[in-house]
């Protein structure tokens, strides 16, 4: 058993490692150190293999369980890895004459040459996605003296962090938008829902909230693709009433789910109807409209 879990140990970093190493190294730091730690234990496993082991039941039932919570951790590091931004993507890594991008430990920044306004944006990524497959989206508002501010989730779930430390690290911006893509948009909602007299603002890129915001004094905004099949329809319409008065609803016409980043297909996405950059064009247009009215 130690000789098949060492082996496994090893063997997943290895896999996500050769096929997302470059997606790992820019999200956040815990990821690389849970796959680390893998690699350690599978060594340590490999070295005792060949020694014996303690008999007794209770020797027995340790070795089973942490045979099963350590298959159970492999499962899941296996699961987290990420979806890769595509070339696009990573080529807006690169600062230009209008904007700077500074990559940090858990936040990707996009920093106005000629200094921010007074308003920022704190984005959520979706789901595994590589935070970087929004920067080439985010830019244009960079672009137009925005200072964007990507969060790098911890394990790539916006909902296990929030954009407080990102908020506190620019004392310079008075007010704020926050927003997110599917489950970073779920997170946007629980920080809008904080009652932080920063955030001014939420936008919602093919997601909805989880909690109640009618009453928040809050802007917002959602904008949604018309070919999206991952998002939950009837939930989403549902969630209408959870949005303050006089949320703006956009649609984009052919657009689905992927569309809002730039990391490929997503399983269980929709057919789209309009080319990528005619969608997102929109797409941003939409959030730049927005933002505008804070």
């Amino acid at each position: 058993m130690r000789l098949a879990l060492g082996a496994a140990c090893l063997l997943v970093p290895a896999w996500v490692a050769l096929s997302r190493w470059s997606t790992t190294v820019a999200g956040h730091p815990a990821y690389p150190v849970l796959l680390a730690v893998l690699v350690v234990v599978g060594a340590v496993l490999l070295v005792r293999a060949r020694r014996s082991r303690s008999a007794g039941r209770w020797a027995t039932v340790r070795r089973v369980v942490g045979a099963v919570v350590l298959v159970a951790i492999l499962g899941y590091a296996g699961w987290l890895r990420p979806f890769a931004a595509e070339a696009v993507a990573v080529e807006a890594t690169a600062s230009s004459s209008t904007v700077e991008v500074v990559d940090g430990a858990t936040t990707w920044e996009l920093r106005p040459r000629g200094g921010s306004g007074e308003v920022g944006v704190a984005f959520f990524p979706g789901a595994l996605v590589d935070p970087r497959a929004y920067l080439a989206l985010l830019r244009p508002l960079a672009e137009r003296g925005y200072l964007v501010v990507v969060i790098k989730p911890p394990f790539g779930v916006a909902l296990l962090t929030t954009a407080d430390a990102a908020l506190d690290a620019h004392p310079e911006i008075a007010r704020w938008a926050v927003g997110g893509h599917s489950l970073g948009g779920v997170a946007a909602a629980t920080q809008a829902a904080s009652g932080d007299q920063r955030v001014r603002g939420v936008f919602f890129w093919a997601s909805y909230p989880n909690r109640d915001l009618s009453g928040a004094p809050l802007a917002a905004a959602s904008v949604t693709g018309d070919r999206d099949t991952v998002i939950n329809g009837a939930r989403a319409d549902e969630a209408r009433a959870q949005l303050p008065p006089g949320t703006a609803f956009v649609v984009v016409p052919g657009a689905v789910h992927a569309y809002f980043g730039d990391y490929g297909p997503q399983p269980g996405d929709g057919e789209p109807a309009a080319s990528r950059a005619d969608a997102q064009r929109q797409i941003v247009a939409a959030t730049e409209g927005f933002l505008a009215g804070l």
